[in-house]
This record gives structure tokens, sequence and C-alpha cells, in this order.
């Protein structure tokens, strides 16, 4: 499962996967319709990767919580976040037990399960285990490919300003 790229962005729906880094922010397709959009830098997002959940000893990263999902459905897809809250909390303490109900609300549940089928139906979750799990290495990949853009683009510059 690779989180990596997807992300939450505030004040829309669904989630997107991160497609290319600009000046001014990133464009970003959403995994609901496949439409891209531009996001600001003021814009509030959340890569999916970096997002946990409480527990009472620690905070479990989301892709753990949803790797436990996707091997209690055998990589199907869990109950519907539409379901009423009784069944949602029973549900997610059976996925995460030890969780912090004082700290996680049935919303954010509803969300996780929400995020979990959107995923699955688009292939995206796996009870495999993740060949990388961290953000700084795609921050880093990410960074390179702007600056290897950049790299490809300034000789260009250079030709046309010297015709000119």
């Amino acid at each position: 499962m690779n989180l990596e790229k997807i992300l939450s962005i505030s004040g829309k729906p669904g989630l997107y996967a991160l497609k290319v880094q600009t000046r001014s922010g990133f464009i970003a397709e959403s995994l609901l319709d496949g439409k891209k959009i531009t996001v600001g830098l003021k814009v509030n997002v959340s890569l999916l990767s970096e997002i946990s959940i409480y527990t009472y000893n620690e905070e479990k990263p989301l892709t753990e919580v949803m790797r436990t999902i996707a091997i209690k459905e055998d990589n199907g897809p869990a109950i519907s976040h539409k379901e009423d809250n009784a069944k949602l909390v029973a549900y997610f303490t059976e996925i995460l037990p030890e969780y912090d109900s004082e700290r996680v609300y049935p919303s954010d549940i509803k969300k996780v399960l929400n995020w979990y089928n959107l995923l699955q139906s688009k292939g995206l979750v796996s009870k495999e285990e993740p060949i990388i799990d961290n953000a700084e290495e795609v921050l880093e990949s990410v960074v390179e490919e702007v600056v290897a853009e950049k790299a490809k683009k300034a000789p260009a510059k250079k030709a046309k300003a010297k015709k000119e």
C-alpha cells in the first residue's frame, strides 16, 4: 500500500493523487472522478501517509490501520461509512481495539472507512507490507523531479535568449 502521494484536501470531497508540483502549489487528480485541479500553497492539505490514529499507547499510522482493514476484509471493501455510529464504532474496535475512543470520533471513523473503500475500489490498498512508507523519501523524490524539470527548461530559455 503506497499512500505517499495520496492527499486529502480541506474543503474538497474525496481523495486526490499528487501529480505535479508547480510554482504556486501543485496539480492533483481526483480519485472520485479523475478531474485534475490546481491547489495553491495556502490550502490545507494532508498526506495520508502522515495521518495517524490515536491509541492509548501511541499513534498508529493510517497505513497500518488500512492494512489491518485489508487483512480483515481479505482486500475487499469495508462496511459503508454511512452506517450508524454504533456499528462503525464496533467495527473500528475490531480493527483497532486499542484506539482512544475519547480522541477518535465517529466522524473520524467514517472518514477512515470512506477513504479505505475509495482506495480499495481503485486497487490502492493491500494487506501486503509497503516497500516505502515514509513521506521524507517521497518529498525528496518530488523535489528531485522539480529540479530535473527546471534543469531541462533552463537550456531552452538560454537558447531562446541568445536568439533575441
